[in-house]
């Protein structure tokens, strides 16, 4: 049976949400593995999303060796890798420490940096984020403070397209025309005008800001918007410790709504300037799909693959002909992964449900896929979760598809400046049918 109805307008999405933790930060990450149904799991931070091929070939040899044999792109660009066994964690260690990815032990769980992933590859955005990346990673790293952010806070290095800047960091650095950069806090609805080589300081400093307003206050949160202060407040103390390290900055206005509004939804697939683009439909790869992805970018002479937090991969391929890009999109697709612009799995995405978690109450990656084709005619991307807590789920304007506790689905449009719309699914088949009642 289907039953719709209509509540209050939802709130901004940026509006913040004051909470308390009363347990410490049990984020997962390489060296701290979480138990799951599936056995454990290990979250490796990836900054940028930037992996170089023998990266790459290392993931794949863990998951093959240690773990289930696939891999998990996250909403951050991040890797994990699951089903692994429990006396594996020195072993799962020394492999990634070999390949480079564990540069410091004490901020591995810190390392969570996003990055325009088409900069410097099509001909859009206002500067290259790469040396930002590589500044901020390599001072993150140095910074005896940052040890103490917690596996949820994150940083975002947009390039000036807004892609990143609309993914709720706690620190945003969006490059401006005039050489500069825009540095934002939580929500904060006023930027920080920065020198554009000063940017990639000023962002670990606003960290270390928010880590003293911890301290001085005694807060037990993990991200910028769970503070009980307001984003001004927060955004003055930066601007105190920037001009205390000798790094000038102004006031500057920043449109918060605006900029959510125009946020990207990252990059289609296909041939993009001179990058190739692929989709993973649910952020799910088998390892023959991973080393095919690592072959190709191997082969164009990129040396790197660039993982999105939109669950896709960009791999950089400077002088490659448009035949050569051709076929290596044909070899991608034929391992099922999306070079497709128009498929529907560009709308669709699932937490990791049964059998892999305690807490999922259905097989929501089963479910999403069996009910792919309705996906594509609905108005809004949809997101399939296996409980309440959504994990995983996008920001911005979507629909909700929540496994409810007396079976079946409850589905939610989550649509800023529109009116709340829920109706309960008994059968994921009749998704088409709950989707016309929800939006007519």
């Amino acid at each position: 049976m289907l039953a719709a109805m209509s509540s209050a307008p939802l709130p901004p999405s940026s509006q913040a949400t004051v909470v308390s933790r009363d347990r410490g930060d049990a984020c997962p990450g390489s060296l701290r593995l979480h138990t799951a149904d599936d056995g454990a799991l290990a979250r490796v931070r990836v900054p940028g999303g930037v992996l170089t091929v023998p990266q790459a070939e290392a993931l794949a040899d863990a998951a093959d060796r240690l773990g289930d044999g696939e891999l998990h792109l996250t909403s951050r660009g991040n890797v994990q890798v699951r089903g692994l066994r429990d006396d594996c964690g020195a072993r799962l260690a020394g492999l990634l420490d070999a390949a480079g990815l564990l540069p410091s032990h004490g901020h591995e769980r810190a390392r969570n940096i996003v990055a325009s992933p088409l900069s410097g590859l099509d001909g859009r955005g206002v500067r290259e984020v790469r040396p930002w990346l590589s500044a901020l990673d390599e001072s993150l790293c140095a910074s005896e403070a940052a040890r103490a952010l917690s596996g949820r806070f994150l940083f975002a290095l947009d390039d000036g397209r807004g892609d990143v800047a609309g993914l709720g960091a706690d620190v945003t650095v969006r490059a401006v025309g005039d050489g500069g950069a825009l540095l934002t806090v939580g929500s904060a609805n006023e930027a920080l005008w920065v020198a554009g080589d000063a940017a990639p300081g000023a962002a670990l400093l606003a960290a270390e800001a928010f880590l003293d307003v911890l301290r001085e206050t005694g807060a037990r949160v993990w991200r910028v918007d769970e503070l009980n202060i307001s984003p001004g407040e927060l955004t003055r103390a930066v601007r105190s410790r920037l001009t205390g390290a000798g790094i000038g900055c102004l006031p500057a206005p920043y449109d918060r709504a605006a900029n959510d509004r125009a946020t990207a939804e990252g990059p289609p697939p296909g041939v993009i300037g001179s990058a190739l683009s692929v989709h993973v439909p649910l952020g799910r790869l088998t390892s023959r799909q991973w080393r095919t992805v690592t072959r190709v970018a191997a082969e164009v002479r990129s040396g790197e693959l660039r993982l999105t937090p939109w669950r896709g991969i960009v791999v950089p391929a400077p002088g490659t002909s448009a035949a050569a890009a051709a076929d290596a999109l044909a070899r991608l697709a034929g391992t099922g992964l999306v070079t497709d612009a128009s498929s529907p799995w560009l709308r669709v995405g699932a937490c990791i449900g049964r059998p892999g978690c305690g807490r999922s109450r259905s097989d929501v990656r089963a479910d999403a896929a069996g009910a792919l084709a309705d996906a594509g005619r609905s108005p809004l991307p949809l997101y399939w979760s296996g409980c309440e807590r959504r994990c995983g789920h996008p920001r911005g304007d979507r629909i909700d598809v929540v496994a409810a506790p007396e079976g079946g689905y409850r589905i939610d449009v989550v649509a800023q400046g529109r009116p709340a719309r829920t109706a309960a699914l008994d059968d994921p088949s009749r998704l088409a049918a709950a989707l016309a009642a929800l939006t007519s």
